[in-house]
């Protein structure tokens, strides 16, 4: 899997876990403040998009992830 995939399976996972966490009437409901999480990774996805730079790809590269689109 190349980072670019990569980038989106895992902020999509962030973004459930954080909502099953956060949202009240999640089962596994901790703190609404899990719900500012989700704002991160959003914030996150939107920044890279605008920027064409993305933090998580970099990291991914860096541990020897193939690189692509």
């Amino acid at each position: 899997m190349n980072t670019w995939r990569l980038v989106r399976v895992i902020a999509g996972t962030f973004i459930l876990l954080s909502l099953l966490l956060g949202v009240p009437g999640s089962p596994l409901f901790v703190s609404p403040w899990w719900q500012a999480f989700t704002a991160f990774v959003g914030t996150n996805l939107l920044q890279s998009g605008l920027t064409r730079w993305c933090l998580m790809e970099r990291i991914l590269r860096r541990i020897g992830v193939e690189p692509g689109c």
